[in-house]
């Protein structure tokens, strides 16, 4: 048995798979081993009881999360896995690279992420080129729900929200500058307090501010990242993983080619998918 897991910091997808088949899906909360110690992940896998259940079945396991990129974070992942799946032998990767491989296979190509957060990297079919990109919620994230939650709050905080959507935004939530500038800035895991809006945001995707919002996130995001790319590999396709890549795709697009003359080719929503497949194939 096999098992596939993709992660963000809200929450991380797993398939377990055996003679060629899934035998089941689930969710759990995100593992990133940039904001979480090995006693919280431990404490994770300890809950579910498909993970409890399947744990000594296990003979592989492909991980690929979000903070997933230093040697020191990668083995901090690995260390509790092979602790909780007695018998496997556990790779763990970068979600970039799981992004590349569901949209490109062994292909090389262009691979940008935007969902909880963004990133963009070349990809030569067998691994991805090193870059200075995916800085973390706090100085990069363009374009992502971090970045798009950031903006609203900042609208909302300096009374420059239209009123109708301030309107939604307190009948939905229960928030104040005072618990927004304490989750932002004193709480131990602020992005899932910024995740949190994404549904409000999805909700409210025709209203103009919102489009103007996001737009102004992906041209960000196009600009920094995916036009230098571009530039360094052109002829390659260019392909796109993420929720709010894929929620708002048409905006994306538009963007992408009205404003950097740039065509973007699949945009997969959920890489888990072809990334389980990918895998059953190689086992």
């Amino acid at each position: 048995m096999i098992a596939v897991v993709y992660s963000g910091s809200k929450f991380a997808d797993w398939r377990l798979a055996d003679k060629g088949r899934v035998i089941t899906g689930f969710r759990t909360s995100g593992i990133n081993p940039y904001l979480q110690d090995e006693r919280y992940i431990a404490q994770l896998l300890n809950k579910n009881t498909n993970l409890i259940n399947n744990a000594e079945k296990i003979k592989r396991i492909y991980f690929f999360g979000a903070g997933s990129s230093s040697p020191e974070r990668k083995n901090k992942i690995k260390t509790v896995f092979e602790k909780f799946f007695i018998n496997a032998k556990v790779k763990v990767e970068h979600d970039v690279i799981a992004s590349a491989i569901s949209s490109f296979g062994d292909e090389k190509g262009i691979i940008g992420i935007i969902g909880s957060g963004s990133n963009a990297a070349f990809y030569t079919g067998k691994k991805v080129i090193p870059n200075n990109y995916g800085l973390g919620y706090i100085l990069a994230d363009e374009g992502s729900t971090n970045w798009t939650s950031r903006m609203l709050l900042k609208h909302y905080l300096t009374d420059t929200l239209p009123q109708d959507l301030q309107d939604k935004l307190l009948n939905k939530y229960a928030i104040d500058r005072k618990i927004i500038l304490e989750k932002v800035y004193n709480s131990p895991q602020p992005t899932i307090f910024l995740n949190s809006f994404s549904e409000f945001v999805l909700e409210n995707k025709n209203h103009p501010f919102i489009i103007q919002i996001v737009k102004n996130g992906f041209r960000l995001f196009l600009k920094t990242f995916i036009k230098p790319l571009y530039k360094e590999h052109p002829d390659n396709d260019i392909h796109f993983t993420g929720s709010v890549a894929a929620n708002f795709e048409n905006l994306l697009k538009e963007v992408a080619t009205e404003e950097f003359n740039i065509s973007i080719g699949t945009i997969i929503k959920e890489p888990i998918h072809n990334l389980t497949k990918y895998y059953i194939n190689k086992n």
